[in-house]
């Protein structure tokens, strides 16, 4: 595949059709949108009042945090690994 080789990918999320376009494979598109699909799945069965697009934000908002979360401790693990490559020089 070249750089400007893009996949076209039609998923489904929350009852919706999105066409995705971009270099990822499929199965990693597919991953995500089903991912997605079914976090917001999960926060409609805590709040069953709220509408896609609050759905959607929450969803984000939940996404993100558990990203920044990861982000941290991977930080936290990169420099532990350096502190440790200093002590056995």
């Amino acid at each position: 595949m070249t750089a400007n080789d893009k996949n076209k990918i039609t998923v489904e999320i929350f009852h919706k059709s999105y066409t995705i376009v971009g270099h990822e494979a499929k199965s990693h598109v597919e991953l995500v949108a089903e991912s997605v699909d079914q976090k917001m799945r999960e926060l409609q069965k805590m709040n069953n009042k709220l509408d896609t697009a609050r759905l959607a934000v929450l969803t984000a908002v939940n996404t993100m945090n558990d990203y920044l979360k990861l982000q941290e401790k991977y930080m936290e693990l990169e420099r532990s690994m350096n502190e440790n490559e200093k002590e056995e020089q």
